[in-house]
């Protein structure tokens, strides 16, 4: 499989649901509005995507059913990740299999590794394919951080592990490993809110919450910053930026899921638990910063 570009604006896609069961009509119909809309990439199953409530008959479903809707005209990086090795190598194995171009693999959750038993992790994974492994770091949800020197080793050892999501909210991230790597780690911002202030310092692009409804405007703020043009990214950043914080009032992904829903996009808001509908005090407040951007 020839290597594509694994940078720009790419969408950490929702899983629509319908009376308990994945809404695969809505799928193809919103990865098909993610192209037509110039997203240059696309997550399914990762935290957006509600993973750890799919089984896995349905993770690897979603992630074929993606491939097969996307046609090859955008990379398809799958959530492979697990805090049991052993599932996230038979995952990433599974998603090879089902044609993802590439695997998102966040750091074991809950367990609290340390940086040797990080390694080991994430290398078990990479030794279950050859297609590039993006690491994921998200301490709010995981509990640990995937240090620097771990990544520095991982990439040492392994050619197709040279990408990181960040989203420990941290503009000084992206300087350590800028400072240790160099133009040896692509870093992708993590938090919509930032991909700015991390792109300024060297990251090349953002898996974006807010681009599964707003794909132009992302893709746009995203290209901008890589042809250097930070005073026009500056002004859409201010303009996105209410909406950045609105679709994070409640836990990701009910509120860009209402959103989507609302513009019919997708059939339903629909969450699963222990995830539920945002509920009904936020909503106005949600859809206000919604409309005023569509002014």
């Amino acid at each position: 499989m020839k290597l594509r570009p694994l940078t720009g604006a790419i969408t950490a896609l929702v899983t629509p649901f319908r009376q308990g069961q994945v809404a695969y009509d809505d799928l193809k119909k919103l990865v098909e509005y993610q192209i037509k809309g110039g997203i240059d990439g696309l997550v399914p199953v990762g935290t957006t995507g509600e993973s750890p409530t799919l089984n896995h008959e349905e993770h690897i479903e979603v992630i074929r059913a993606t491939v097969v809707a996307a046609r090859g005209r955008v990379p398809v990086i799958a959530g492979t990740g697990s805090n049991s090795t052993q599932e996230a190598v038979d995952l990433t194995q599974q998603a090879h299999a089902a044609g993802a171009d590439a695997m998102l693999v966040v750091a074991p959750y809950y367990n609290k590794p340390g940086a040797e038993g990080l390694f080991r992790h994430f290398s078990a994974v990479a030794e279950a394919t050859d297609r590039p492994i993006i690491l994921y770091s998200i301490p709010g949800r995981c509990g640990i951080e995937i240090g620097v020197p771990v990544v520095e080793r991982l990439r040492a050892k392994y050619n197709h592990v040279r990408w990181i999501k960040e989203a420990g909210g941290s503009v000084d991230r992206v300087d350590q490993l800028k400072q240790a790597l160099g133009r040896d780690i692509t870093v992708l911002s993590g938090d919509d809110s930032l991909t700015l202030p991390f792109m300024a310092l060297g990251a090349e692009g953002v898996i974006s919450v807010a681009s599964n409804m707003y794909v132009r405007e992302v893709s746009k703020l995203v290209r901008l910053a890589l042809a250097g043009d930070f005073a026009k990214a500056v002004t859409l950043h201010r303009r996105l930026y209410p909406m950045f914080k609105a679709i994070f009032v409640e836990s990701n992904p009910s509120p860009i899921k209402l959103a989507l829903a609302d513009a019919g996009v997708i059939g339903s808001p629909e969450v699963r638990l222990p995830l539920s509908e945002m509920t009904a005090a936020n909503i106005p407040a949600l859809r206000h910063v919604l409309a005023s951007l569509a002014r």
